[in-house]
């Protein structure tokens, strides 16, 4: 069933101040919503404590160097004192990350079929039809190849568009409620990224999927994001509509991000962007 609307409902909702030893905070108090079903960009200059954001909802940061401070709450559930033990469970599962370059993130000395392997027995059990069928599912939802040549590949054997999608293949594996996707077009080229965004669009439409969409360039999330948050030293300094934050940018920071835009015919969301986002309020 495709879902076409997006809900009200607040998926993930965080409040984080992170401290690395000796330095000065790198998140002030960000306060941080992401409802059921939406894309939400967050954007921020090289630096502003983008990743570090994704790090801390995943409880990935290293604790001997990096300290955070607040609340995340998954589905009422409090992700930043949960266990370690517990947190993997619901990373990858219910919470899944998608890096910036693919070529990096997998396995150059594994095969394609036996990294998905591991990443499906990551997270679930069953017989073997059940990871080949969640294989073959994830591979076509991405429009990948789904036959033994393609799966027989090494990540060196594939273009950097193609890895990027079995990144996202792994990370959908288990239907996750929230996907974040951390810089991840900034790899690759124009064409390509195009692709990749337009894919993040279908998935979020076909399994009601919300999507963090983290980058620094704005112009890049005005066709996929419900709503977009501006990132700027250390906090949230705007959050609004996609069309509305374009047309009406309110903090300074943002007006100077809107400046410098290319002027090339760039209007900010298409008419049918904005109408869709109408549409899911």
């Amino acid at each position: 069933m495709t879902v076409e609307t997006q809900s009200d409902r607040t998926l993930l909702s965080a409040s984080l101040t992170v401290n690395y030893t000796g330095k000065q905070p790198v998140l002030r108090d960000v306060k941080l919503e992401i409802r059921s079903g939406e894309v939400l960009g967050l954007i921020g200059q090289s630096g502003s404590g983008k990743s570090t954001l994704a790090m801390a909802i995943l409880g990935l940061l290293e604790k001997n160097r990096a300290q955070a401070e607040g609340s995340v709450l998954f589905e009422n559930h409090e992700l930043l004192h949960l266990p370690e033990r517990d947190l993997r469970s619901v990373r990858g599962r219910q919470i899944s990350l998608v890096l910036q370059s693919p070529l990096s993130s997998l396995n150059p000395a594994l095969k394609i079929r036996t990294q998905m392997k591991e990443a499906w027995r990551a997270h679930a059990a069953g017989a073997q039809i059940d990871c080949a069928n969640a294989i073959y599912d994830s591979l076509s939802s991405v429009s990948l190849p789904t036959d033994r040549d393609f799966l027989k590949k090494y990540p060196s054997q594939m273009s950097v568009g193609q890895a990027q999608r079995v990144l996202i293949a792994m990370a959908i594996m288990h239907r996750p409620a929230l996907l974040i996707a951390d810089e991840a077009t900034s790899a690759l080229d124009v064409i390509t990224q195009a692709e990749i965004l337009k894919l993040f669009r279908e998935l979020n439409r076909s399994i009601g999927m919300a999507i963090l969409y983290i980058s620094h360039d704005l112009a890049s999330v005005a066709g996929i994001c419900d709503r977009i948050a501006i990132l700027h030293e250390g906090g949230i300094v705007e959050c609004g509509a996609t069309e509305e934050i374009f047309a009406r940018p309110q903090h300074e920071y943002t007006k100077k991000l809107m400046d410098a835009l290319p002027q090339l015919g760039f209007r900010g969301p298409e008419p049918r962007v904005k109408a869709e986002a109408a549409a899911a309020r």
